[in-house]
């Protein structure tokens, strides 16, 4: 069962629900490791992640089960602070609770963190921004190890933007001795949305439009019940589904306020939409005009996490199309897969020129998580059988692509 067999050619009508986001989960969860009693996440998506966090938080010695899409957390009596390795190289976000357990515990212990092959990704903003509270980092056989004496307030002002590192230094910041001001900051949803539920459990937290955030130390969190938004980025998948199908779909809950970006380039593209009632209409049957130049870029802009579901979409577009990309320098894994399939893509560095034409079945492998999505949107457009293999990449971030594009009329299973 680690694989995905699709009969493409098939059109797509109907609604389906978008999850919670897995991007606004895990930092919410670390963060539980801050409260001094019950953490309640409803909307949770039920992934691979979100497991894996729940058996981090476990193995700190707090409490966390899931039941009907909703997480219980209570980390009142966290004892241990080092991370197990076994579920934290599966997953880049474990890094998050480095910040939570040094403003908790004053120490950490984290092997390097895993997940997607999809760049690079250095630490090093991370350590450096918290080095200047006051933590110091050594480098063991097993990992990286964390203390400080206590964490006090810091003005940092981040070289380059980091969703990652601006969610870990916040998270070091709300038990801090003092003021913490963070410049530079990263303003994707995520963010926010960590900073509203902190703010839920005591925190007292300013956020400002020019990309700083002033956090105020406390000396604890309280329980937090707390509802997860919706995923972004899965519903851009399910647009990009439609597009790449010439499909009418509906989208369930989608987050208007937060999908500009892909929704400009879906209408560039010759797609049309309509939000009627929390429900985001798409009509995508006058989808086929290529895309002269589209770059990813940091919130608000176009997210990179959709780049490959619009690399597969544009490979089924006649014209050339141009991609960017400037996040990730390893983003643009999934094409060769996409080859297989007939896709002509010409990768340049940062740029994919893509020559759309006709797609056909093939037997490819996902090797990432939005790539390893991207090969399911291919194959529902593509002549013949796909099959997707290594499916365990997808899992991390959607709860069951197969239930829910079926759900749609896709002609597919998993296997």
């Amino acid at each position: 069962m680690n694989q995905i067999r699709i009969e493409g050619f098939h059109r797509l009508n109907g609604e389906v629900r978008i999850q919670g986001s897995k991007n606004a989960a895990l930092p919410m969860m670390a963060a539980a490791v801050l409260c001094k009693g019950e953490v309640i996440l409803h909307h949770c998506p039920d992934i691979t992640d979100v497991h894996l966090m729940k058996e981090i938080i476990k193995g700190l010695g707090g409490k966390a089960f899931y039941k009907n899409h909703t997480m219980y957390l209570d980390c009142t009596k966290i004892e241990r602070t080092t991370i197990p390795k076994k579920e934290a190289e599966k997953m880049r976000s474990s890094i998050v609770l480095m910040g939570s357990l040094l403003g908790r515990k004053k120490e950490v212990c984290i092997p390097w963190p895993g997940g997607c092959v999809i760049g690079k990704r250095p630490i090093d903003l991370h350590l450096s921004a918290l080095e200047k509270m006051g933590a110091e980092f050594t480098e063991e056989d097993r990992g990286l190890k964390g203390k400080t004496e206590g964490l006090k307030g810091a003005r940092i002002v981040f070289p380059k933007i980091s969703v990652g590192a601006t969610q870990n230094v916040i998270l070091a910041s709300v038990l801090a001795k003092g003021t913490t001001i963070l410049e530079n900051c990263a303003c994707e949803p995520e963010v926010q949305w960590l900073c509203r539920f902190l703010r839920k459990g005591g925190a007292k937290i300013k956020e400002t439009k020019n990309r700083m955030i002033e956090i105020e130390g406390i000396k604890s969190l309280h329980a937090v019940e707390y509802e997860v938004p919706p995923d972004r980025i899965v519903a851009g998948t399910y647009l990009c589904a439609s597009a790449i199908t010439r499909s009418n779909i509906c989208l369930v809950g989608a987050p208007k306020d937060e999908m500009k970006a892909i929704l400009s380039l879906y209408q560039k593209m010759g797609g049309q939409y309509e939000w009627i009632g929390g429900k985001l209409s798409l009509c995508s049957q006058e989808v086929n005009v290529p895309v002269l130049c589209q770059k990813t870029e940091v919130y608000p802009g176009f997210p990179t996490d959709l780049q490959s579901p619009v690399l597969a979409v544009l490979s089924g577009i006649k014209g050339k199309s141009c991609l960017i990309e400037t996040i990730f320098e390893n983003r643009f894994r999934v094409a060769g897969e996409l080859k297989k399939m007939g896709a002509n893509i010409r990768i340049d560095g940062a740029k994919a020129e893509i020559y759309g034409g006709k797609l056909h079945g093939a037997e490819v492998e996902a090797q990432e998580l939005r790539g390893g999505a991207a090969l399911v949107l291919a194959g529902l457009a593509a002549k013949g059988v796909t099959t997707v293999k290594n499916i365990e990449y997808i899992e991390r971030g959607y709860e069951d692509i197969c239930r829910d594009l079926s759900q749609l009329g896709a002609v597919m299973e998993r296997k």
